[in-house]
């Protein structure tokens, strides 16, 4: 298995909230040298108890914008409009609040969480909004570092230390800056520890431990090769996890949407609890309906029940706003949702002409994304390719056929029917 798609699955979320001791060691050694893993190779790293206790009696909350329910009245909108794809309305709000709290870590974060968001929906394939988000999440730690410089026990600017290194951790990773993600990690980890003495004062404080003590498990249980390294881990809890995640997405205000976000995704990815992500990935769906990430996971899990109604309700809808060219509505999502037309057309409609004409918008959709390493891009394929020899078409059959025999994995049913056609057709 390839050090990228080690990353791929949560192992980039621990590093999210962690440090990242996977990466440092990842930085040096090639897949194949993953066998010889060893403890003395690890670098050095404190064991850290991670325990949710209630906020210490020695903590002064004035000032805390997290606990302000002013502030949060002021930002719902916002927070709305973040998550809804209406970044401008959002961002006029965050810029609004950093006028009036110019040395606070929080405006900077909201900014750098709206830059993050116009990021994600590419599957982090934009690199256009790199520099601003980093600005951000860089900005957010100096003013956190302030406050923590001017009051030890200031919670809050722990949390905002922690939040802020993480997610600069994660978008250096996927960028495959292992050096910078690593140091930024360590930093996160540090602040969590801290900023889980306050856990008991708000459900915001809770959400990266809810993260780490689900995938300090799921780690060494998908990659055992990587025990080892996580000894140097607290021990993680994923029942604990996921029940603090539930409980941020119900009760939390900042954090709310991204821990539906990460409970919908490891219900579905990781726990193959389809049908109980499937209220939560509605929820997200209808509750920000322009929203395209939201769209296609719903929509991907409305194909998966079998709900093929509401999955093509979804589906057009996406093309219909990708075609308007409303933000965060990418090539990412014109995949899914022109796979699924096509699938649709071809087994629900018998449209046969439709349904080839769908088939070759997701390979148009996933060859600009340059995602033609499996999933979508090789089931058109294949379906193409069925559908050409049906017909007679020999020269088309061998061209989608060829671009299975040379993407699809060597073990899979699509790469050995591929072969097959091929030599008996050659």
């Amino acid at each position: 298995m390839s050090v990228l798609s080690l990353f791929s699955r949560g192992l980039l979320v621990l590093l999210l909230f962690s440090g990242s001791v996977v990466l440092s060691q990842a930085q040096q050694t090639s897949p194949s040298d993953t066998t010889r893993l060893r403890i003395g190779q690890v670098p050095a790293m404190r064991t850290v108890a991670i325990d949710t206790v209630s906020v210490l009696p020695t903590a002064d909350t004035k000032g805390w914008l997290l606990l302000d329910k002013d502030i949060q009245l002021e930002l719902d909108g916002a927070v709305q409009n973040l998550y809804n794809f209406k970044y401008d309305k959002a961002e006029k709000q965050f810029r609004s609040l950093r006028r009036r709290y110019p040395h606070h870590p929080m405006p900077y974060f909201l900014l750098g969480l709206s830059t993050w968001w116009k990021i994600m929906p590419t599957n982090f394939d934009s690199k256009q909004y790199d520099k601003l988000f980093f600005a951000y999440m860089d900005t957010a730690n100096t003013y956190s570092e302030r406050l923590i410089k001017a009051d030890p026990h200031n919670y809050e600017a722990y949390f905002f230390l922690s939040a802020a290194n993480g997610f600069d951790a994660r978008l250096n990773a996927e960028r495959h800056n292992w050096r910078k993600a690593t140091v930024s990690s360590k930093r996160a980890l540090t602040s969590l520890q801290k900023s889980s003495e306050a856990n008991g004062l708000s459900p915001e404080f809770l959400f990266g431990e809810a993260l780490f003590n689900y995938y300090a498990v799921w780690i060494p249980d998908n990659y055992p090769l990587l025990k080892p390294v996580l000894l140097f881990f607290p021990k993680g809890n994923k029942q604990l996890g996921l029940s603090q995640l539930r409980t941020v997405a119900n009760t939390g205000f900042y954090t709310s949407v991204e821990s539906k976000v990460f409970l919908m995704k490891l219900l579905h990815n990781d726990e193959h609890q389809t049908a109980a992500a499937m209220p939560i990935a509605r929820d997200l769906a209808l509750r920000y309906p322009d929203n395209g990430y939201f769209a296609r996971f719903y929509s991907l899990l409305c194909f998966d029940q079998a709900d093929f109604t509401e999955c093509e309700r979804i589906s057009r809808d996406i093309i219909t706003k990708i075609n308007a060219g409303l933000p965060g509505y990418e090539a990412s999502s014109g995949r899914y949702a022109s796979y699924f037309l096509g699938y649709l057309m071809q087994y629900k409609y018998r449209d046969l002409a439709k349904a080839k004409d769908y088939y070759q918008r997701c390979i148009v959709f996933a060859e600009s994304n340059n995602e033609t390493s499996g999933g979508f891009y090789l089931f058109a394929n294949a379906n193409l390719a069925r559908m050409a020899d049906h017909d007679r078409d020999a020269p088309a059959a061998r061209r989608y056929y060829e671009v299975l025999a040379d993407k699809a994995d060597h073990k899979s049913d699509q790469y050995k029917e591929a072969k097959t056609w091929l030599k008996k057709n050659s």
